[in-house]
C-alpha cells in the first residue's frame, strides 16, 4: 500500500531543527520525498506500524504535526502528478 507522510516540525529552537532532520531521515528510510515535508512510502501493514512508531519517537507532539494518509488502490485513479517532479515507479524496471 502507498502511504503519504506529511509533517510540520517546529524549527524555532536548535532542538526543533534537529528533530526536523531526524524525522526526514526516518521518512527517507521508508520512501521518497515528493515535497519538502511530504514523503510517499510503499509499505505493508506491519511496516506501516513500524514507520509510525519510528516517527512518533522523533516528534514532539506538543509542538509538531504529523499526518499519515493511506492512499487507496488503484493509484492511477487516486494520484495525479503535475509539474516537473515525477515520482519513481518502483514497480517498473529501473534503468540507469
Amino acid at each position: 500500500m502507498l502511504v503519504l507522510v506529511t509533517y510540520d516540525v517546529s524549527t524555532e529552537t536548535a532542538a526543533g531543527r534537529k528533530r526536523l532532520r531526524r524525522v526526514a531521515k526516518v521518512c527517507q528510510n521508508y520512501g521518497q520525498r515528493v515535497q519538502y515535508s511530504v514523503f510517499e512510502c510503499k509499505v505493508d501493514v506491519a511496516t506501516q506500524v513500524v514507520l509510525e512508531n519510528d516517527l512518533l519517537k522523533e516528534i514532539d507532539e506538543t509542538e509538531d504535526n504529523l499526518r499519515i494518509y493511506r492512499l487507496n488502490e488503484p493509484l492511477s485513479k487516486n494520484v495525479q502528478e503535475f509539474g516537473r517532479f515525477k515520482a519513481t515507479d518502483f514497480e517498473a524496471p529501473l534503468i540507469l
